[in-house]
């Protein structure tokens, strides 16, 4: 059985800090299908059209009957542990610094026979065992066999916690703890067992409800940061930036209108200052830092959290320059992902459908509660998500984007 994972204890500032190294990320494109859906918290293997045949390793045609029209589709997670091995020597730095790691082969219900990392609960063959997609540290699709029924703990094992973000025993910084998602992203990341919390705030002249409730949580500091400030940023990533370990920005402007409502560009230069240029800002002071502590021990540094919007997808126009403003922050983040990738830093993008906050009293239910949209972020963490779609309205939003973009394009604008 896992044992429980130990609050660490505090780094000896005399030690090095050891650099980051990611596994082996070379893949042909193919095999990134499996890598898109494990970052949308999905297991899927290629599915033959023609004969049905479900193919792994990823190939360009079906090993049965030579088909080409293959799709990616999610399978059967069930299977039997057939054979282990436990790796102790390795040419591979990552692995190296990480030994033993077990392996295994697994005998899928739907067929193939895969390879894959094993978790610490899973006995010696043969076994049932339950196989599903993770991302490793440099950010692709690799597979797992977890045992059948949950353990105590599973969430501590050794090999699993490099492929997640869980924020037990990990420190955390959410830049704005004033909105409704921010106080449930702070209460949601102290119940997961974060060890320190930074809680910004801006315009301190400002108390909604609720925010002076924050100071009586344990793990809560509250620390000055206004993103539209380039001087209060980098203040803040140089006394910060070496300690968090994970950072999450619920930090945003949202008004509505589009661009013909509403003169001016004052509301638009003000959303793109928070939702945009304010991200760039968090990039550029607390990215370097982070990064450098990808792979400091279980101290590292290994998520950045940026709430989006699914209206980044597709221009909703009643909230028309917000929308513009989040599409840009989205296309900021995919070059952040690029960036941190060889750092071993986790990029993970949230696009809610509407929350239920004064910016979209107009829109009819269903609407997101900041508290769902916060627990499905921690779970993204623990499951080491990349991609995260909370609520109804953007799992719907997204399924039809992936269908066919013009069309929902078309369907907002009637």
């Amino acid at each position: 059985m896992t044992e429980p994972l130990r609050r660490p204890k505090r780094k000896n500032p005399i030690l090095r800090t050891r650099l980051p190294v990611v596994p082996p990320w070379t893949r042909s494109r193919v095999a990134l299908g499996m890598t898109a859906a494990a970052a949308r918290g999905s297991f899927e293997l290629q599915r033959c059209s023609e004969c049905g045949r479900i193919q792994y390793p990823p190939r360009e045609m079906c090993s049965g009957c030579l088909s080409v029209d293959l799709s990616w589709s999610p399978v059967d997670r069930t299977g039997e542990l057939i054979s282990e091995t436990e790796l102790n020597h390795s040419h591979d730095l990552f692995f190296r610094e990480r030994l033993p790691w077990r392996l295994g082969l697994v005998k899928l219900a739907c067929g193939p026979t895969v390879v894959t990392h094993l978790h610490g609960d899973v006995p010696e063959p043969p076994c049932t065992v339950r196989v599903d997609a993770r991302l490793d540290r440099a950010g692709r699709g690799v597979l797992i066999a977890f045992p059948d029924k949950e353990a105590p703990n599973m969430a501590d094992d050794k090999q699993l916690r490099e492929m997640t973000c869980d924020p037990k025993f990990r420190k955390v910084l959410i830049t704005d703890g004033k909105s409704a998602v921010g106080q449930a992203m702070v209460r949601a990341v102290a119940d997961a067992g974060a060890s320190l919390i930074w809680v910004g705030h801006a315009e301190p002249w400002k108390q909604p409800p609720g925010f002076s409730e924050l100071e009586s949580i344990p793990e809560v500091t509250l620390v000055p940061l206004d993103l539209t400030d380039a001087r209060a940023v980098r203040e803040a990533g140089g006394s910060l930036g070496g300690r968090v370990d994970i950072l999450i920005n619920t930090a945003e402007a949202h008004r509505t209108h589009g661009v013909a409502s509403r003169y001016g560009t004052d509301v638009a230069r003000l959303e793109m200052d928070v939702n945009y240029f304010g991200l760039l800002r968090l990039a550029q002071e607390f990215g370097p830092a982070m990064q450098f502590r990808g792979a400091d021990g279980q101290n590292s540094a290994v998520a950045w959290v940026n709430i989006l919007s699914v209206f980044a997808l597709s221009n909703f126009p009643p909230h028309g320059t917000y929308s513009a403003s989040k599409a840009a922050a989205f296309s900021l983040t995919q070059c952040m992902r690029a960036e941190f990738k060889p750092n071993a830093i986790r990029v993970v993008n949230v696009f809610p459908g509407p929350v239920d906050d004064e910016w979209n009293q107009l829109i009819p239910p269903p609407k997101l509660a900041p508290e769902r949209l916060a627990a499905d972020v921690v779970a993204a963490l623990k499951d080491g998500v990349e991609d995260v779609y909370p609520g109804a309205v953007a799992r719907e939003w997204f399924s039809r984007y992936r269908e066919d973009p013009k069309v929902l394009e078309r369907e907002l604008c009637e």
